[in-house]
């Protein structure tokens, strides 16, 4: 078995190719870095990936063993997952607006959010993470209200004990940095908990970047030359990491959380 390439996007592109070749009626397509849409639903390569690169000279085997687990017996799971089932591993994600580029908005469970973003919903599977559809909450008689309180709540349960970083700037400004890698630290912006487990360090309202999916920190609102030097680096970190959020800020209060882009009738736009 030949080596699986080693750059995240040709990783994906080999993974779409051999899963062309095992189920050709599928619509597959590449939109990301270790993402693909296959049959309209977000397949997340991620721990794929991690394990290829674990035993790289096994590339091939691994990836074909992986696709034939995930599609034989698991596509028709996932058509017929009950609620019951589904109930504790519905997760939030915070999902740039572009990902409608791609996906059908009516048929993506989603509610909106700040900075041209929107709260997505997956399914959290031992192997991938499945984005939630408009149709399977008709099924489960679910509405989309409920689905985000049910989210959040998990969101809120799954890693109970956030080990949190504080870092101290040589401005004087003050950052919090939470690095689970689990696929949800930019989805924390939504915890429960938030600003009164980061408002006592930080000096009450706080910024939070979340410029890419892995990604979360936390600062205080000054020094100004801090918060620039922290703005200039989520622009970068926006521009070169997989899974891309948002460059803009984040502003968490006690009343809940804001966006700091302008909405579209600010900026001179039709509203």
């Amino acid at each position: 078995m030949s080596p699986m390439p080693r750059e995240p996007e040709a990783f994906a592109e080999a993974v779409a190719t051999m899963l062309r070749s095992l189920q050709p009626e599928y619509a597959i397509d590449l939109v990301g870095p270790r993402e693909l849409i296959v049959n309209g639903r977000r397949l997340d390569l991620e721990n794929l990936f991690r394990m290829v690169n674990h035993e790289p000279a096994r590339g091939d085997e691994i990836v074909e063993h992986y696709l034939h687990q995930l599609f034989a017996g698991d596509a028709l799971q996932l058509m017929t997952m009950s609620l019951d089932f589904a109930k504790a591993r519905i997760m939030p994600r915070i999902q740039p607006e572009s990902i409608f580029q791609h996906l059908n908005r009516e048929q993506v469970a989603h509610v909106p959010f700040v900075n041209d973003t929107v709260v997505v919903f997956v399914t959290d599977l031992p192997h991938m993470t499945v984005s939630i559809t408009t149709e399977q909450l008709v099924r489960w008689k679910l509405s989309i209200e409920e689905t985000e309180q049910l989210a959040r709540e998990n969101l809120d349960n799954y890693v109970p004990d956030l080990e949190v970083q504080l870092v101290e700037s040589k401005e004087g400004g003050k950052a919090a940095i939470l690095g689970q890698h689990d696929g949800y630290d930019a989805a924390r912006l939504l915890l429960s908990g938030l600003y009164d487990r980061l408002a006592g360090q930080l000096g009450g309202n706080f910024n939070v970047a979340t410029p890419a999916r892995d990604m979360f920190v936390a600062f205080s609102q000054g020094p100004q030359d801090f918060v620039r030097r922290l703005q200039s680096r989520v622009e970068h970190d926006y521009k070169r990491l997989p899974y891309p959020i948002c460059p803009e800020l984040f502003f968490v209060t006690r009343d809940g959380v804001c966006g700091t882009k302008p909405e579209p009738a600010q900026r001179g736009e039709a509203a």
